[in-house]
């Protein structure tokens, strides 16, 4: 455990003199705090993600360590600002700060346990870093039995999606595409769009061959900005196999 300086103490002030128990109280229902939902036990000040960049702007003293002291705080919005000054600071850092970067973002996963903490910080940490590199890391990652990795994993490829490099993305779309979590399959959805805004043959053809496997959940997603007549044609595949999986379940051996 890391133990907090006197900047990140003097952070963690500024969060809790920005908070509001009223905002808390909507948070704590958005991001499924309750018992046995995916943000169990997750607290909140009230913070708004515009406050927390600009005391990110503000905090451009902060060590790592200081940062990694952050995302060990019981408050969502101290992990929401850790992963934040993680993100601005990645692609304005030499070689060896930006590996140090990377290197905590990995090595504090348990932290990250959210999805806007995931979506606000991993393509611009992990797929960055990545983007040159072997994507070794995000496939071990997808087949992780922690949530948040998987969702890190997938996310990721944002970046290289913007770089018109789909390959990972696809590939971890099948891997991920039995998970069992919604989290997942939307994230799965979401970046197999994103393939699709750039390269719309590109999603094309892996729905033609994907289509009925994926979850009504990630293909809705998927196909958000298709023709109406493709939406229709794509939706109606998992039809078609779902009644072909529940017709081969009712036949005798």
């Amino acid at each position: 455990m890391t133990t907090k300086s006197v900047r990140a103490r003097r952070v963690e002030k500024a969060l809790l003199g920005r908070s509001s128990a009223a905002r808390a109280k909507a948070l704590h229902w958005f991001f499924k705090t309750g018992p046995g939902q995916y943000g169990e036990g997750d607290r909140f000040l009230g913070l708004t993600m515009p406050q927390i960049r600009q005391l990110a702007r503000e905090c451009t003293d902060l060590t790592l360590t200081d940062i990694e002291a952050l995302l060990e705080s019981p408050w969502h919005e101290s992990r929401s600002l850790a992963v934040v000054l993680l993100a601005n600071r990645y692609p304005k850092s030499d070689a060896k700060m930006q590996r140090a970067i990377y290197d905590l973002y990995l090595r504090r996963t348990d932290r990250i346990n959210n999805w806007d903490l995931v979506d606000i910080s991993a393509p611009r940490v992990v797929g960055a870093h990545l983007l040159t590199r072997s994507r070794a890391p995000l496939h071990r990652l997808a087949k992780s039995q922690r949530l948040w990795e998987r969702r890190i994993a997938i996310v990721s490829t944002a970046t290289f999606i913007d770089h018109d490099q789909f390959d990972d993305t696809l590939r971890m779309a099948v891997t991920l595409i039995s998970d069992p979590h919604d989290l997942i399959h939307k994230a799965v959805g979401w970046m197999l769009r994103e393939v699709g805004k750039r390269d719309e043959a590109v999603l094309r053809a892996f729905l033609d061959r994907r289509a009925g496997q994926l979850p009504r959940t990630a293909l809705r997603y998927a196909i958000e900005r298709l023709p109406p007549k493709l939406r229709s044609h794509y939706m109606n595949a998992t039809r078609a196999t779902a009644k072909a999986a529940v017709g081969w379940k009712g036949r005798k051996s």
